[in-house]
Parts: structure tokens; sequence; C-alpha cells
């Protein structure tokens, strides 16, 4: 279906209040407690679990492994027995859309020994995968993948008795799928497995493991506050442990968050307050962004809740300044650029955006989708082969966009039209639905003008 969006309203309230639904939880934060509690052994509990396409996918596959889950009070139930005695898939294991899914399972899959096949949508299939199949290689797990290094994946028996070889990786990518990957895999290596990268990911996996009884050692983010000056992060893997069951709740997704905190800086009249929002020094490159950008935005009530810090964040409309964003930070915000890109159409002066070209490589490639898009409603924007420029002004002039596939793109097209010249229709809306379930009810109860039609 399509989504209309009509300017002229502002954004006032709090998710979670007045019949506001909350915040969804973080999406990559629930990806991985699926996973790790499903490598455990017994139960483990996770509350505000984020329930939606990307997520589902993840946990039908862990089901296909011999791993039981439940809904039961409003947490997810997980019961395993763990990943030495996963059992082998029957048949081929669907990823759907989700990158995440495939590359954090193809390393489970790999210190568990057993065979399997990992495929998904034609999408995921044009998404890169040699990142994660050359350096499991080098541990010896049995794994291949198409001809051009994309999936399906295929991971043999391994011989009865044979253990994985630790490794040291220098990777030439900052990227936490690929981390967590590796990471996994040498849970079922006899040596000390190190993993160094060029600029610090974000380091959810090192924060759960460690809450879930997992030794890792790093010198990044997970032990001191993150610089944004370029520096490698080296991380070390302690062989011959076991992951523990686990009771934890998820924190509120920032990215979703992202979507909220643009559409009321961008739209006069507004004021909202998140509460719960996972403020995680890898994932919150956008704050620091905003600051430059002169955005109102407040961080108040900090704490931290299984290893995660969260905090509750207010924002008001104001008129943002252009900046540029390059380097270490690009990585703490990877999944912003979308709503980024927004925010820069209205601010003042030029947005510009290098060292980015890992986003060429997400849903779509978003550096192209996001400057065709946004050109078709008016913005001044040119794309580079590793970002982009945007010459804010001000004005959007509305009219019909396609997500191409593409959440984060949709939410914040969306969100483009709160404050263009005229309604913004994006085509097919339901995508949305794969990671922020109640992004259109939230936004219609904050005050915002969408329909479906």
């Amino acid at each position: 279906m399509n989504l209309t969006v009509f300017p002229g309203s502002p954004l006032v309230g709090s998710p979670g209040i007045n019949n506001v639904p909350e915040l969804p939880g973080d999406k990559s934060i629930s990806h991985r407690a699926a996973l790790f509690a499903a490598m455990a052994r017994g139960r483990s509990e996770i509350s505000n679990f984020l329930f939606s396409g990307v997520t589902r996918v993840m946990l039908h596959a862990l089901s296909r492994v011999g791993v039981e889950w439940e809904w039961q009070a409003e947490k997810l139930i997980i019961e395993s027995p763990g990943f030495r005695a996963w059992k082998a898939p029957e048949s081929v294991v669907d990823c759907g859309h989700s990158a995440t899914t495939m590359r954090l399972l193809a390393g489970a899959l790999a210190a568990a020994g057993i065979p399997a096949t990992l495929d998904g949508s034609p999408n995921l299939r044009s998404r890169p995968m040699k990142r994660i199949l050359r350096p499991l290689q080098q541990m010896g797990v049995p794994i291949r993948g198409s001809e051009n290094g994309t999936a399906p994946l295929i991971l043999d028996q391994r011989p009865t008795g044979s253990a994985l070889r630790p490794a040291s990786f220098e990777l030439s990518i900052a990227s936490a799928q690929l981390k967590t990957c590796l990471m996994l895999a040498a849970m079922d290596a006899p040596g000390l497995t190190t993993i160094t990268e060029p600029y610090p990911s974000r380091d959810h996996s090192e924060r759960m493991l460690a809450v879930m009884g997992v030794n890792l050692s790093t010198n990044g983010f997970f032990n001191q506050p993150p610089p944004n000056a370029p520096g490698s992060i080296r991380l070390e893997i302690e062989p011959g442990q076991e992951i523990m069951p686990v009771e934890l709740s998820v924190p509120g997704d920032f990215s979703s968050a992202a979507f909220l905190i643009g559409g009321a800086l961008i739209t006069p009249g507004s004021e909202i307050q998140l509460a719960g929002v996972g403020i995680n020094p890898t994932r919150t490159g956008l704050l620091d962004v905003l600051t430059d950008m002169q955005a109102r935005v407040e961080v108040t009530n900090r704490r931290m809740i299984h290893g995660e810090p969260l905090a509750d964040i207010r924002i008001w409309h104001q008129r943002l300044q252009g900046t540029e964003i390059e380097g270490a930070l690009v990585v703490r915000m990877i999944d912003e650029f979308p709503i980024l890109a927004v925010m820069g159409a209205f601010a003042h002066g030029q947005t510009t955006v290098r060292d980015a070209s890992e986003l060429r490589y997400k849903e779509t490639d978003r550096i192209h989708s996001l400057c065709l898009e946004l050109e078709k409603i008016g913005c001044d924007i040119s794309e580079f082969s590793d970002g982009f420029q945007i010459t804010g002004n001000g004005i959007l002039t509305g009219g019909s966009v396609s997500h191409h596939n593409d959440h984060r793109l949709a939410m914040a097209l969306a969100i483009a039209g709160l404050a263009a010249n005229n309604p913004v229709v994006i085509e097919q809306a339901e995508i949305i639905q794969q990671s922020f379930p109640d992004f259109i009810e939230i936004i219609q109860k904050l005050g915002g003008r969408l329909e479906y039609g």
C-alpha cells in the first residue's frame, strides 16, 4: 500500500505515554539476544525484544536447528540444548532480507560444525558475503558461496573430532556483523583468536557475551569512552568457553529513535521526549553530529542495564546548520544517513558526507537510492563515490517516491513529508514493518498526518 504524508502538523508528546506505542527494542541487540541465547544451553528470557520482519527470520532459522522459542507474558523465551547439540536443518534455511541473520548465523553454525545451506531473497543474494567466507575458510570452516561470493552459503559437515583453527584477523573494514561472525566461530577454536578493526564498530556482541559469561578483552569502546579519531580496535576471544543463558531487557532502538528525532527537529512547533533509548557510544554518532548542527537535543537520566547504556532524549524543533561527516564518525552512525540527509535538506548551508562507501552495500545502494529519491522531491543533493553533499534551503517540494526495498529509506522519506511544501507519497510502504512496526502509529499519535491508501 502507498503511504501519504501530509505536511504542517508538529510532533508533540512521548512514545509510551497517553496511548502512544513505545519505541521498538533495538534491532541489532534483538538479533544477538536471540542467537546468543540459542547458543547457550538452557532457558533465556528476553524483554522488549523487537518482533518484526527481520527478527522473525532469525527466530524461524533457530527453530530449524532444534531451538524452541515462544512468547510468554510479553517476553521471548528461548529453550536450547546449546550450539554443540544443534541438529542439522533438513532443508535450506531462509534468511529473507536479513544479512544480519545470514552473517551471524554462519558464524554460529561454523562453531556448531553442522551442515546447512543459508539462502534468502534476491536482494540478500546481491549483498557481499566474501567478507565472512574468506576468514571463516581461514579458520578451517568448510563453507562456500556462489561464484561471485554471495548467497547461498553452503556449510558442509565438519569431520567428527576436528576443531576450528584460531586465527588473527586484520579486518580492512569496520563491520560489527563480520566481527560477530568470527567471534562466534572462535567459540569452537582451541586457541586465542584476535580480531583487529581499522575503526571501532558497534560492540553489542562484546557487551552481551560478557553478560553471558564469556571472557573477552578489547581496547575498544567496551572499556573506555569512544574517540572519533581513527584508531585500530583489537579484540581477543579466549578458547573453550560456554555461553550461559540470560535474562535481559533490550533497550529502545536508537536507529529507530533517529527518525523521530529528525521529524521533531525539522517540523515547526515540535517537542517530543523519548524514554529508555540505547545510547551505546558505538551507535550514537548522530548525537555528535546534531551538536555540530546546533540542534536542540537534551540527553538525561543516563543509566546502565545489562551492559548497555540507556538515556532519555528530549528534542525541540530547531533550524539546523550544515556540517561535515567523515572518518570514524561514519561507522558510529552507519544506519542514520537516510534521516541525516533529510535533516540536511532543512539545514542552513552544506552538509557533506565522505568515507561512507559501505552504504552502497546495505539493503540497497543507499547512497544512490537516497540521492535519487530526495532529488525527486526537490532536494539539492550531489552523489559521490563514498557519500553525498546537500545544499540545504529548507524547501522540499513533495511528490511520489520509491524506497528501493530499504526500510530506512522509506521511513526517512516519510519524515521528509512532515515538513515538505506538499505531501510525500511512499510507494509500497509496508516495508517499514521490517524494523519499526509501530512507526506510522507513533507518528500519527504524536500529531503527524499519515494515511494509507
